[in-house]
């Protein structure tokens, strides 16, 4: 009983701490992605707030931390520009029409959760979990190469001029003070979370890193960004802030027409594809480095029910955060407790502490983000490239270069796509038949190897109903009768050899299989061979409209 004491004690304390590292890294992200979707920032620290609890206490992994997403963001700038301009003209909309897309996201969310459609994670290949992964770590990291201060021209893109391009980064970086001790204090902060693990395990080397490094900026009075400046330069007034408020304006100014409906229905969709895609691939990685198993239905249920809060509350909306995740996991945090710290600090940022977070030097949060990346990206993806087989080096590829070019949704579908066309196609080409002739007179067609609609042209080929002799027999021994497709080639050839006036047996045909010629036509119950070695498989298939297609035949 001591020991488990002992153990919820040293879990709790590593929660908290790891929930104080993780609300401090949640505010200039919260904040950045509310300047990319075009709202107030703090519509963005609210969204983190209220997913992020939400999804502590409801959700299907503890440990994972959900909050205002860049995946998500990109996706709201045309939705809210789109919505400025349905209002009258100096009436912007579009922050209202935010808002009920995020509530139609969540209740899309929701449905998924309700019908267990979370499950369906599972079928996503490693190299597009790895694919993935290496392509969030490249977002993270050129997000925040957009937090130095910016030492070359927009006018001199690298692409069309290389020599002016290097001249003007050479030039300036030579004069740029604040460049360089931004980039001492990343160093620092970088160096600290490498050493500080090796001396003692019992301090987050992610929080430390963040106060040491503040106290120098604020002592040495250093000329550096803050997350005060960061808000102030993008528009922002402040952290300051009240408790979110119902938004009582959703009613009466966006019209519950189907217009609006076709209107904010699609942009619902992309984001329900998006949050839950990030959520439960999130949620996998979490479980492979805890070595336990999260919930991906529930998972899904928290993450709507906390996007139809956030919406009703002035809130962005959100998913997990695989980069926050990892710094809870690595600080120690495991258990719901620390999502609910770094929840509840951060409004307690917005309520009481926002002039002291604002001085927190952002070149600490990038190094934080940096460790992450480091620690994120699958290293060892470079070491398998030329031992695994060429389509998952493609997809990965695949996968790693759309999720930096488009967005994670758009990456996973494709890289699962092309998975399961190379499956298909791998396994198309395992069909075969063995012949051989018996005393009797009799060919027999012994078939190897997965019968479904990518092998059905292969396997027609095998056969040669004009030149066999009148006696057939095709044995399913040692193949597996796998879809629709399938039976309808096994119908079709049995007519084609009827046709020709020979007689044809099958057998070693599994029940369900032989159910649905049955039921077809009762001339199979002749042509099929019962025998008490057939498979016990069952069909991906529907009997009563397999039989309702065949019917359509005239024997």
């Amino acid at each position: 009983m001591t020991e488990f004491i002992r153990k919820r004690a040293a879990n709790a304390k590593n929660d908290i701490l790891s929930g104080i590292t993780v609300a401090l890294a949640l505010v200039p992200e919260a904040v950045a992605f509310a300047f990319v979707a075009g709202v107030d920032p703090l519509v963005g620290l609210y969204a983190a707030f209220m997913v992020g609890l939400i999804t502590s206490i409801f959700g299907g992994r503890p440990g994972m931390i959900s909050g205002a997403t860049g995946a998500l963001a990109v996706v709201m700038v045309s939705l809210v520009a789109e919505g400025n301009a349905l209002g009258a003209e100096g009436e912007n909309l579009g922050l209202y029409y935010l808002f009920a897309t995020v509530i139609l996201m969540g209740i899309v969310q929701m449905l998924a959760g309700v019908f267990k459609l979370g499950k369906f994670v599972r079928l996503i290949p490693h190299p597009v979990m790895m694919g993935f992964v290496n392509g969030l770590a490249i977002v993270i990291f050129l997000s925040q190469l957009n937090m130095f201060p910016k030492i070359i021209s927009e006018k001199t893109p690298f692409w069309w001029n290389f020599k002016a391009w290097f001249t003007e980064l050479f030039h300036n970086l030579g004069s740029s003070l604040e460049f360089w001790i931004m980039l001492a204090l990343v160093t620092l902060t970088m160096a600290i979370m490498f050493v500080l693990p090796k001396l003692t395990k019992k301090l987050p080397e992610a929080l430390v890193a963040i106060l040491v490094v503040s106290a120098i900026a604020i002592f040495a009075n250093l000329d550096v960004a803050t997350v005060g400046s960061f808000i102030r330069d993008g528009g922002g007034d402040g952290l300051k802030g009240g408790l979110p408020q119902f938004q009582t304006d959703i009613f009466s100014k966006v019209p519950f027409t189907f217009e609006t409906l076709k209107f904010i229905g699609p942009y619902a969709l992309i984001l329900a594809a998006i949050g839950l895609i990030e959520s439960l691939m999130t949620l996998n990685l979490v479980d492979e480095l805890t070595e336990t198993r999260g919930d991906t239905n529930r998972e899904c249920l928290a993450q709507g029910g906390a996007n139809i809060v956030t919406g009703f509350f002035g809130g962005m909306g959100g998913c997990a955060m695989i980069g926050q995740s990892l710094i809870n996991i690595k600080g120690g945090g495991r258990g719901r407790l620390s999502g609910i710290v770094a929840a509840v600090l951060l409004l307690i940022f917005i309520l009481f502490a926002s002039g002291l977070i604002e001085r927190v030097p952002i070149a600490a949060l990038v190094g934080v983000m940096f460790m992450v990346v480091i620690g994120t990206f699958a290293w060892s993806s470079f070491r398998i490239l030329n031992k695994i087989p060429k389509s998952d080096v493609i997809v990965l590829v695949a996968v790693s270069t759309l999720t930096v070019i488009f967005d994670l949704a758009i990456a996973v579908i494709a890289g699962v796509i092309i998975s399961a066309l190379v499956f298909s196609w791998e396994n198309a080409k395992r069909i075969r038949a063995r012949k051989r002739m018996r005393e009797d007179g009799t060919k027999v067609y012994e078939i190897w190897g997965p019968l479904f609609f990518g092998s059905i042209l292969a396997f027609n080929d095998k056969f040669d109903a004009k030149n066999d002799p009148v006696n057939v027999e095709v044995d399913f021994v040692e193949s597996r009768v796998s879809d629709h497709s399938a039976i309808e080639a096994i119908f079709n050839l049995v007519n084609k050899y009827e046709a020709e006036g020979k007689t044809i047996k099958l057998k070693h045909l599994s029940e369900d299989c032989k159910e649905l010629l049955y039921k077809s036509s009762p001339k199979f119950r002749e042509v099929i061979v019962e025998d008490i070695d057939d498979p016990r498989y069952h069909l991906a298939e529907n009997p009563e409209a397999f039989t309702k297609g065949l019917s359509e035949y005239k024997f």
